[in-house]
């Protein structure tokens, strides 16, 4: 941090900055987001701006569900496999044509295509899956089998001998 000049009645003076109290929570955010990786690549403008949906998936007492937000993706553009345990979704969102004479001030989306794979958990019945896509979000859900289901097992307590 630079020294910072103080000017009071005319007069100046240069103050050195108080150093960042260290505590283990900052060192530790700070080496978390640390990425070497991304020193040692080379920045180029249309690999950052790849097209990458967030995916949730939560389990329900009788399906699994996946939520995927695909804005602007099409319904014959994405495609849904689901192969012994692996779920694989792929789509691809295609960039607008730009006019002659357009001018961007901001280009901040991204497009291209995509590919994610889940490795399903034993017990689920694929022959009932079933794929949504509404309002930008694609809703996948997989029905869980009989025998993938919760069982209750009571705990019993062994009898004394006397």
């Amino acid at each position: 941090m630079a020294n910072i000049e103080i000017r009071k009645n005319g007069e100046t003076g240069i103050t050195t900055p108080t150093r960042e109290r260290l505590t283990p929570f900052r060192m530790m955010r700070d080496l978390m987001s640390w990425d070497p990786f991304r020193e040692m690549l080379p920045a180029f403008p249309e690999q950052l701006g790849e097209f990458a949906p967030a995916f949730e998936v939560k389990e329900t007492k009788d399906a699994y569900v996946f939520k995927a937000d695909v804005p602007g993706v099409k319904e014959s553009d994405l495609e849904v496999t689901v192969t012994g345990n692996r779920l694989d979704v792929t789509g691809k969102r295609d960039e607008t044509k730009e006019e002659k004479g357009d001018r961007y001030y901001a280009y901040e989306r991204s497009y291209g295509t995509f590919r994610r794979t889940f490795t399903l958990p034993e017990g689920v019945d694929t022959a009932t899956t079933h794929a949504d896509l509404k309002d930008g979000v694609l809703t996948l859900s997989i029905a869980k089998t009989q025998q993938a289901a919760a069982k209750k097992i009571p705990v019993q307590t062994p009898a004394k001998k006397s």
